[in-house]
């Protein structure tokens, strides 16, 4: 029934989205594995079904402003998915199944302004140990061991915030650009916040503008003749520095203290994401390398990386 029910929101999601347009549809997957064949730990899997739809821009310093809806799951283990035994926990099991809604602002100048609020529950409900065995009995590997130490319910309820400003304009004839970034998370499952600098570098012609890049989902246009003019081809590259001041999925919900398994946070982070986009008529491919700097308290668990892959088609 779960999973009748699950395929049905999916539908009637997609459906709605469609009615928009013009409407762009991303689909995102995240695992470890796509780094390493022997990876299997920490955020070890995540799945996004993203849809975008360009409304007007009332606001003569604005470019576009985009809606988004998204619905996701995120899958965090142990190092180890043999972990019957509580001793060999280094990060608690925990799984997050949300719905969000948010509005993209694309500024002339290139600055990006991006809020979005999230609503979902972190817990046995959200269905992670399901989907994580499932896919495994679908590839052959081993039966994981170790959910009843999950974290337990939490409700979920976030605002997220990113802003992007672009620096040194002009400066390298906009083969190369770099932008500011802040992002800032406050809620039931993470409190903190990340600053650091982004780059693109074009690897065929010149960057478009930020407001017209795949960068941060604003490739949509209102012409469906400008998708015939504009073609993408980059790399990026975004270290940047993260504060943690709460994380749920391994201190537990703030709400009760009946995790099994839980850690100190290590508040301070180094983290970083390198990428690589292309885009051309109304796709969109992505891939990116993603570093995560050791986030909790203890005698094991160390740093970790793991990959994402973006397909997006776009409908006018």
């Amino acid at each position: 029934m779960k999973e009748h029910f699950g395929f049905i929101i999916t539908l009637l999601f997609t459906m709605a989205c469609a009615a928009q347009k013009p409407v762009e549809f991303s689909f995102v997957t995240d695992n470890d594995l796509y780094t390493s064949p022997v990876n299997d730990q920490y955020y070890t899997a995540g799945i996004e079904l993203i849809c975008h739809y360009l409304g007007k821009a009332k606001n003569e310093n604005v470019a576009k402003k985009i809606t988004e809806f998204k619905l996701g799951m995120y899958i965090y283990n142990p190092q180890s998915i043999q972990a019957a035994e509580l001793n060999v926990h280094d990060r608690p099991f925990a799984g997050y199944l949300f719905a969000e809604a948010g509005i993209n602002t694309f500024y002339k100048n290139e600055s990006v302004l991006k809020v979005n609020f999230q609503g979902g529950v972190v817990g046995p409900e959200a269905g992670a140990e399901q989907a994580q065995q499932g896919l495994h009995d679908l590839l052959g590997y081993h039966t994981v061991r170790g959910w009843n130490y999950q974290i337990t319910t939490t409700p979920a309820l976030q605002l997220n915030g990113l802003y992007s400003h672009k620096i040194l304009g002009g400066s390298f004839k906009d083969k190369v650009d770099f932008h500011a970034q802040l992002q800032a998370d406050a809620g039931t499952i993470w409190v903190g916040a990340s600053a650091g600098i982004m780059a693109r570098i074009s690897l065929k012609g010149l960057l478009l503008p930020m407001y017209d890049s795949a960068l941060h989902g604003a490739a949509l246009n209102h012409d469906p003749e400008a998708y015939k003019e504009q073609r993408e081809l980059f790399i990026y590259v975004n270290p940047n520095i993260n504060y943690q001041y709460f994380d749920a999925t391994i201190e537990g919900s703030p709400f009760n203290d009946k995790s099994p398994v839980t850690f100190p946070l290590v508040p301070y982070r180094f983290n970083a994401e390198a990428g690589v986009k292309y885009r051309k008529n109304a796709w969109t491919y992505s891939y990116s390398f993603n570093y995560r700097g050791k986030e909790l308290y203890n005698n094991v668990i160390e740093g970790y990386y793991y990959g994402s892959i973006v397909l997006s088609y776009m409908l006018h």
